[in-house]
């Protein structure tokens, strides 16, 4: 089943928005925060402790090139305050990126809430977590994550109107998993076209690393289309669920990496592909939900030299964000859902852009991004003066 992929090499440099790696490496010497994030290019990064609620968060805004900065939070139990650093730069840089190649109005940013969300939640945290959010007058909006619910934010929102993805009932688009899962089969099927000519996935195997949120609702998508579809999770009722709604194969959580398929879903979290896992693989492609799926950039030129396609995270697993920006505009599902669809083109022509440049998908979105941001990021010097169309209509 395993086939090569046309995927091309280069390095590229991208001088608007600062892509090193950003990760622990052995060795490095610890750095200062004002250090790091001026290596890291980002804008502004916000520390917020609440000792009553124990609430502990770190917002990292990125860049507010081309508006203000959506990302949801993550509340997750870091061994250590620097891992939720290192966490919460990465992240909130790959939002700039996902809102830029998804033609958004948005910048990057996300944060971190260092706990266990299955004990560590409570109201008062939530309301102090959205007065730092508050605090930030907009520069920052949150949306839901790995450990956080709509309905958390419904109570985040009673402190700020920045705080999107929040409930249906609370007038809101509620939770984004299944928009990321919709957007992720749209670009699966745009990869199908390009590998082998045809979008049918019928009898395709892709196997799922992660269960959860959108990789339960994509699992589920799959069985729609007749995919073979294999999934584990660290959480076996996960794994038991997807097993039990929709008759996918379960394996080990070690399996999963060395499973012969067509596709390689990563939709767990991020840095599982590296170079102790990449040589294992025996799939044609990589395409998940799961954000910084490349432990480092690098590694998006080991899987190019392997022969397998690697289709950018930050370009297929917009769905979420795109559906969480359309509730901004007053919400519309038929619109959002439209324009979640637009993933597959979108990926399709990246994919195309890569094989005529002779360079891997991961550089090619990389460069149509950076290009929108150069390009878009200094209007905002140019004053918008005369009337409006509602002034112009209402004469």
């Amino acid at each position: 089943m395993h086939r090569k992929a046309n995927s091309g090499r280069t390095n590229v440099e991208h001088p608007s928005v600062r892509l090193i790696a950003i990760r622990p490496s052995k060795g490095r010497t610890h750095m200062g925060v004002f250090s790091l994030v001026a290596e890291t290019g980002h804008e502004q990064v916000l520390y917020g402790h609440d000792p009553k609620s124990g609430l502990q968060t770190i917002i990292a805004i990125h860049s507010t090139a081309l508006g203000p900065a959506l990302g949801g939070t993550r509340f997750y139990p870091y061994e250590s305050e620097e891992q939720a650093l290192w966490d919460v730069l990465r992240l909130s840089r790959g939002m700039t990126l996902k809102a830029a190649a998804a033609g958004l109005d948005l910048g990057g940013g996300k944060a971190v809430i260092i706990g266990d969300p299955r004990h560590d939640k409570n109201e008062r945290l939530w309301r102090a977590y959205g007065r730092m959010v508050d605090s930030l007058n907009g520069r920052y909006i949150t949306a839901e994550d790995v450990g956080t619910t709509s309905f958390d934010l419904a109570m985040v929102r009673r402190e700020t109107r920045w705080a999107s993805g929040v409930p249906v009932e609370e007038g809101g688009s509620g939770d984004p998993s299944p928009a990321t899962a919709k957007g992720l089969l749209a670009a699966l099927k745009a990869i199908a076209e390009f590998l082998w000519g045809s979008d049918n996935l019928h009898g395709r195997r892709v196997a799922i690393e992660g269960v959860g949120k959108v990789g339960y609702h994509f699992a589920g998508l799959l069985a729609g289309e007749g995919v073979e579809t294999i999934v584990t999770d660290v959480h076996q009722p996960a794994v038991a669920k997807a097993v039990d709604d929709f008759g996918v194969r379960a394996v080990e959580l070690e399996e999963i990496m060395t499973i012969d398929c067509d596709v390689l879903a990563p939709c767990a979290l991020g840095a599982s592909l590296n170079e102790e896992s990449i040589p294992k693989l025996r799939c044609e492609a990589v395409a998940g939900c799961a954000n910084n799926q490349l432990e480092k950039e690098e590694d998006a030129l080991l899987l190019a030299e392997r022969g397998i396609l690697y289709a950018p995270d930050f370009l297929v697993n917009a769905g979420g964000l795109i559906n969480v920006f359309e509730e901004l505009n007053g919400y519309s599902e038929q619109r959002a859902m439209h324009h979640v669809d637009a993933i597959g083109q979108r990926t399709f022509d990246v994919l195309t852009a890569a094989k005529e440049r002779g360079v891997n998908p991961q550089d090619a979105a990389m460069q149509l991004a950076t290009e929108r941001i150069e390009t878009i990021s200094d209007l905002r010097r140019l004053s918008r003066g005369g009337l409006t169309w509602t002034e112009v209509e209402g004469t």
